[in-house]
């Protein structure tokens, strides 16, 4: 099976939707997944944002959130982006952490990777 890299920059809602519904389809097929949140796309790793606005085909983030949550999807968090939006792991969903760049250029070497 294929390793793949789903990289979301943006807090935008439908952005949010595809890299997060694509990751669930990549894991659901039994390949290799990794998320890396870097820029405002930090805003997403947050336990109680609302993800719930639907996008123009009638998803949102929140319908799959769960899902790469409960199946422990990785979901590295950009260090310094996190921590210059003033937000703490703690308050992280439970597979999402911190992590750095390198860790990211690292999964990018091995990876078909997808930006959001």
């Amino acid at each position: 099976m294929a390793e793949f890299l789903f990289v979301l920059h943006t807090d935008d809602n439908e952005k949010a939707a595809r890299c997060f519904q694509f990751s669930r389809i990549a894991h659901e097929k039994g390949h290799g997944v990794n998320i890396f949140l870097v820029d405002d796309g930090v805003h997403w790793a947050v336990k109680g944002k609302d993800g719930s606005q639907k996008t123009i085909t009638g998803d949102c983030p929140a319908d799959y959130l769960p899902y790469l949550e409960e199946n422990g999807i990785c979901t590295g968090v950009c260090t310094p982006c996190a921590k210059g939006r003033d937000l703490d792991e703690a308050a992280f969903l439970g597979n999402m952490q911190l992590d750095t760049g390198g860790n990211l250029i690292d999964m990018a070497a091995t990876a078909q990777v997808f930006n959001f």
